[in-house]
């Protein structure tokens, strides 16, 4: 194995794990921008509010784009 062939697929480990992560991750900022701004809006000050909608952010999100993520993994 050369150089450039090890940084060849370290180059493609990190870009299919930053594709295969992105979408659970905004939608988690998402999700947290938007309780922020609320919690902003209405003076609620609990940590905890975010917490079940973020998890049934993703949670929804993992099971829409699921087989995409795991079909991107297996093509890697």
């Amino acid at each position: 194995m050369t150089d450039a062939s090890v940084i060849a697929l370290a180059r493609e480990a990190l870009t299919t794990a930053l594709l295969v992560s992105a979408p659970i991750l905004l939608v988690s900022l998402v999700i947290g921008m938007l309780i922020s701004v609320f919690q902003a809006m209405t003076q609620i000050n609990e940590v905890t509010l975010t917490f079940v909608p973020k998890i049934l952010g993703v949670f929804a999100v993992s099971a829409i784009l699921g087989p995409w993520m795991v079909g991107t993994m297996v093509g890697y």
